[in-house]
């Protein structure tokens, strides 16, 4: 069974999280602080670690370091969480070895579609959920949204 470290300060926000994961088949380990995080790394070697942007104290950047400076073994795949489509902040986290990112808040269709892009689901048969007409129309729904 595949599992995931979610590191995030929002309890609401970890919760759901779970709750997607759990449903998806994937195994979880949760914390509010990336200081706890990088010892759970080390003990669990989860097979993904979800990473809030903005947390207090010790920061999404100083916690990649921190998993930067372990053994390449000990590195697990980190995908970033972010409320923000920013750009520069992606190219700083991709820098510092969070491959992949998501934007928040998401639903169990998103993150399973993400995780099926990523490889720690099997992907569908009919590929994943969004076709380009689905994702045309959810880009749109986004845009009135946020208007």
């Amino acid at each position: 069974m595949k599992t995931c470290l979610i590191i995030e300060d929002n309890a609401i926000v970890r919760g759901i999280t779970v709750d997607i994961l759990t449903q998806l088949g994937i195994e979880t380990i949760e914390t509010d602080s990336a200081d706890v995080a990088i010892a759970h790394c080390v003990k669990m070697k989860p097979d993904l670690v979800m990473l809030d942007w903005d947390l207090p104290s010790m920061k999404a950047l100083d916690f990649l370091q921190g998993v930067g400076d372990l053994e390449p073994s000990m590195r697990p795949m980190i995908m970033l969480c972010a409320t923000e489509n920013d750009h520069k902040q992606f190219s700083l986290a991709k820098a510092a070895g969070a491959e992949h990112h998501i934007l928040k808040p998401f639903d169990k269709m998103r993150l399973e579609d993400k995780l099926m892009q990523i490889g720690m689901l099997p992907k569908a048969e009919n590929q994943a959920h969004f076709g380009k007409e689905e994702t045309a129309a959810r880009g749109d729904k986004n845009k009135h949204a946020r208007a």
